[in-house]
């Protein structure tokens, strides 16, 4: 039958019940009530079933209910508007989408939902899921609610390659409950945060821990870094004294002189090269410059200079000036000053800010002390092609990247470093070593590359060092075992997705039934 343009199936139950405690078989009808339910579409219509169920009386002397109404235990729970069938549709959709996409997508497909019955029905099914309490190997990291201000932490099982639960803090008190409730696990993957240590060996002592190859790598890259902006790599613009800012600015004078006369010389070249009667195709192949860049230089009388874009609101050098004054104040905490440019108009991020008084406190402390005198003198190396300075970040990032796998210019550039800088020579040469220990699956070789990076004397790598000496036997765990966090932050950027597409505003408990595997519940 239609009704306005949906279908309706109507239906009674059988005349005889059945007490759901005894069992007992009753004719004795009570009442009956009617039950609407909503199934799955035909032909894009909505489907409604409509039912008269019967309400019966158990006359049994040693059952405890008096009355029973009719059950449809293959067909939907008590109380739901909807059929089972249509209830694992709504479970799906709503954990793929969300709920305002998948109620668009429920209305286009004949089963009109409202977006918060949706999310009722997922967080409902994630509190029902029942997660396996056998998991052996679990991944541990952390994930930001909101960068740099709130934190969670994401639990992953790297056997089954899962999300097995989604905590909304990151402390040692959360994760050591959690693993507390699982005495199974065996191997814990972490990356280096201490925080997540001292949880696992006060939360699972009988677990090995495994630090995270990629961290390591990552970390000793950093150490590179550090190192290398020792010797002059680093650029730093200190405004704490008249001689500073008169030094700087001399600096930059120099620099905007050297650049004009740079862009000059590019001018009269191309011009040169163009009254020789050589085409812009020709001149581009000659001197590797793109097309329309010639261009521009060949329309123009004279070299072009760059205008420095205007400061905003958005930039705290905008509010360089009263900065400054607090900071010779000695207002140096980050969450107060920008607090107070952000009553003066600021609009930029907190981060942004704390980027510029980073650099504010590195230029005052200035070089560590037992850095030696030799060390301070040292050029930086250039670019054997272009002439710039190489930066640190470069430099780091060259440093550990195995010869085969550097381009020819890259290459260049390590020899250039090599030949420049001993330091770095040195540090190339421990890169490939603890590279090749990670790949070798044996840790015997760990202890000794210890004690040659202490001995190299450089500050940054022999910190690195004594880190890992700390964590020995998570590192050595992690060189011996197959296991790494690669799971985990492959889920936290899956996380990340979900979390912006709910534009934010999603709490622990949707982002928990969202992270879930859905295959997994019932």
């Amino acid at each position: 039958m239609q009704d306005e343009g949906n279908w309706v199936v109507s239906a009674a139950a059988k005349p005889i019940g059945v007490c759901p405690d005894c069992g007992t078989r009753s004719r004795y009808r009570h009442g009956w009530h009617n039950r609407s339910l909503q199934d799955l579409p035909v032909q894009g219509q909505v489907v409604k079933i409509k039912l008269t169920l019967n309400r019966w009386q158990c006359r049994h002397r040693k059952c405890r209910r008096r009355t029973f109404a009719d059950r449809l235990p293959k067909i939907a729970l008590p109380y739901t508007r909807r059929t089972a069938r249509m209830d694992e549709i709504v479970g799906l959709i709503g954990h793929s989408m969300g709920g305002r996409p998948g109620e668009c997508l429920m209305h286009r497909l004949g089963m009109p939902v409202s977006d918060d019955t949706i999310l009722r029905q997922l967080k409902r099914d994630a509190l029902a899921c029942r997660q396996a309490d056998n998991i052996r190997v679990v991944g541990i990291d952390d994930w930001s609610w909101r960068h740099a201000t709130r934190y969670g932490t994401i639990m992953v099982d790297l056997e089954r390659r899962s999300v097995v639960d989604v905590l909304d803090d990151r402390s040692v008190e959360s994760a050591k409950a959690w693993l507390q409730e699982r005495p199974a696990i065996e191997v814990i993957s972490r990356d280096r945060c201490g925080l997540y240590a001292q949880a696992a060996r006060e939360g699972a002592p009988q677990a090995r821990q495994v630090a995270d190859r990629f961290h390591l790598v990552q970390n000793l890259r950093a150490a590179i870094k550090e190192q290398m902006s020792f010797y002059g790599h680093a650029h730093v613009r200190p405004i704490l004294s008249e001689d500073a800012i008169v030094s700087s600015t001399a600096q930059r004078r120099r620099a905007r002189m050297a650049h004009r006369q740079s862009r000059q010389d590019i001018f009269e070249m191309l011009h040169a090269l163009r009254q020789q009667g050589l085409s812009y195709s020709e001149i581009s192949r000659r001197t590797g410059y793109e097309r329309r860049s010639i261009a521009n230089w060949l329309t123009s009388n004279a070299p072009r200079d760059r205008s420095r874009a205007a400061l905003n609101p958005t930039s705290p050098l905008y509010f360089e000036a009263f900065l400054a004054g607090c900071w010779k104040d000695g207002n140096r905490i980050g969450r107060h000053l920008f607090y107070d440019i952000k009553n003066r108009g600021y609009t930029g991020s907190r981060s942004n800010l704390e980027r510029l008084l980073k650099v504010w406190r590195d230029a005052e402390k200035g070089q560590p002390d037992d850095i030696s005198t030799e060390e301070r003198a040292l050029e930086p190396v250039r670019d054997p092609d272009t002439g710039h300075v190489i930066s640190s970040v470069i430099a780091a990032a060259l440093c550990i990247k195995p010869r085969g796998l550097l381009t020819n210019r890259q290459a260049r550039k390590v020899d250039a470093l090599k030949k420049g800088s001993e330091p770095f020579a040195k540090m190339r040469s421990l890169a490939m070593r603890f590279s090749g220990i990670l790949r070798s699956r044996n840790a015997s070789a760990l202890d000794e590359w210890i004690d040659d990076a202490i001995e190299t004397n450089l500050i940054a790598i022999m910190r690195f060092a004594s880190v890992l000496r700390r964590d020995i036997d998570a590192i050595k765990n992690a060189i011996e075992l197959l296991w790494s966090n690669g799971q985990a932050e492959g889920q936290i950027n899956r996380l990340k997705t979900l979390k912006r597409a709910m534009y934010g505003r999603a709490g622990p408990e949707l982002m928990r039934a969202r992270m879930l595997p859905f295959n997994h519940r019932n």
